[in-house]
């Protein structure tokens, strides 16, 4: 019973919309009106400026993180539902309940929450998304990479094996959550970073 109150909670935590809600604080409005219709601090960063993105990318870092950590607790540090709660928390970002269960693509919540669990498979990550984002100044292909980066690291240093199977799921995910993106990497129109939506 612990175990599912845990996930539960996890859940409602990484369902916190934090973008919406800055960007609503900030004059916005809606955010899912407005170009991508994510919540995430790159459309974020494209709407409303950097002041509201770091707000919103440190928001669902420390929820994501927040959500292991609690649910965590609650399931008494078993590595299973710990691992459920690592996922819960991206899941809950993705199709959080408060919107409807719509959402980001889970990169700052997942990478919060996988600092809950594999952190020190994180930290080699966090450079290949810079790197990338900041080289080719396409976030989503830092995103995907970055995250194709964390189960490998987490096989390779012997976490435990819910740990690392919760890992390969949130990458999956957050791949799966950017197939508009990456068609329109291989079309060559993806938006690069810093770039403005153009209207025809």
């Amino acid at each position: 019973m612990s175990g599912a109150v845990a996930v539960v909670a996890a859940y409602v935590i990484g369902a916190l919309p934090v973008g919406f809600l800055v960007a609503r604080v900030f004059g916005i409005g809606d955010i899912r009106h407005h170009g991508s219709g994510t919540i995430g601090a790159t459309n974020v960063l494209r709407t409303a400026g950097w002041l509201p993105a770091l707000l919103t990318l440190f928001g669902d870092v420390a929820k994501g993180y927040a959500a292991v950590w609690v649910g965590g607790r609650l399931a008494d540090g078993e590595p299973g539902p710990t691992a459920a709660c690592a996922l819960a928390a991206v899941v809950g970002n993705c199709w959080s309940v408060f919107l409807g269960f719509r959402g980001g693509k889970g990169v700052a919540t997942g990478l919060g929450a996988l600092l809950g669990i594999v952190r020190w498979a994180v930290v080699p990550a966090i450079p290949v998304w810079l790197a990338l984002a900041l080289t080719t100044r396409y976030v989503s292909l830092g995103s995907i990479l970055g995250a194709i980066c964390v189960p490998l690291g987490a096989l390779l240093l012997g976490y435990p094996r819910p740990f690392v199977l919760a890992s390969l799921v949130v990458a999956a995910l957050i791949i799966a959550r950017h197939r508009e993106n990456i068609a329109r990497l291989l079309a060559g129109t993806e938006r690069k970073l810093g770039e403005k939506r153009t209207v025809v």
